[in-house]
């Protein structure tokens, strides 16, 4: 039986991303003990998320803390999730700031779970995103400052995306720096799975990364980007 399969019948299945390997491990344990996951990967940067999430089939959940490598804002995983749109995505982080968490929202992430929340609220911020609530914390949703339908340019202001100029290159991570030089040798995806030995899934995690990145539409324009 395929993974997705498995998801379609109930087996539950979730990716914890942070840098902090005792804070994944404790997270991990909460996801399976009071949220019933049967199965919870690991990843410590956003672009072992990639690979796992490129490579490892299809997931119900997948948490990021907001500041790790690779982690330029929730633009980043505002392209993962268009990528994998049966994975409801959000950020747990021990910052609170309202811009943080309108920019989460504003990217179309499913909720923003702060880390200092107790135990139970976690596991209570998680159940209400797998039943396709977005969660956000009781002092932003009372002053309804964020909603599902804010609009991505509040993202954009809050995390600022660089668009492709001669004399502005954003940073990347180094796997996205590899899939990039693919993209300009004019390999296909397949070519660059191929080089890279990764999934051709993976691949298109991190294009979509790039696209969001430099600001383009497509590969033609990533292409002739410095």
């Amino acid at each position: 039986m395929s993974t997705t399969a498995s998801i379609s019948n109930g087996y539950m299945r979730a990716l914890v991303v942070d840098d902090h390997g005792l804070y994944r491990a404790g997270l991990s344990l909460l996801l399976r003990d009071e949220c019933g996951f049967d199965e919870v990967k690991e990843a410590g940067s956003l672009d072992e998320a990639a690979s796992v999430l490129g490579d490892e089939g299809a997931f119900n959940l997948a948490l990021f803390d907001l500041f790790m490598p690779g982690m330029d804002g929730p633009e980043c995983l505002s392209a993962m999730r268009w990528s994998k749109p049966e994975t409801k995505f959000a950020v747990i982080s021990a910052s609170q700031d309202r811009r943080d968490i309108a920019a989460a929202i504003a990217a179309g992430l499913n909720g923003f779970i702060p880390k200092s929340l107790p135990d139970s609220d976690i596991a209570g911020a998680v159940r209400s995103i797998l039943s396709s609530q977005i969660f956000v914390p009781n002092h932003v949703a009372q002053k309804s400052v964020v909603s599902a339908t804010t609009p991505m340019s509040v993202a954009r202001a809050a995390w600022p995306v660089q668009a492709c100029t001669a004399d502005a290159s954003p940073d990347l991570t180094p796997r996205q720096r590899d899939v990039f030089e693919g993209v300009r040798r004019g390999l296909t995806n397949k070519e660059i799975a191929r080089t890279l030995a990764i999934a051709e899934g993976t691949v298109k995690i991190h294009l979509a990364g790039l696209f969001a990145a430099f600001g383009v539409r497509n590969r033609t324009e990533l292409a002739i980007c410095q």
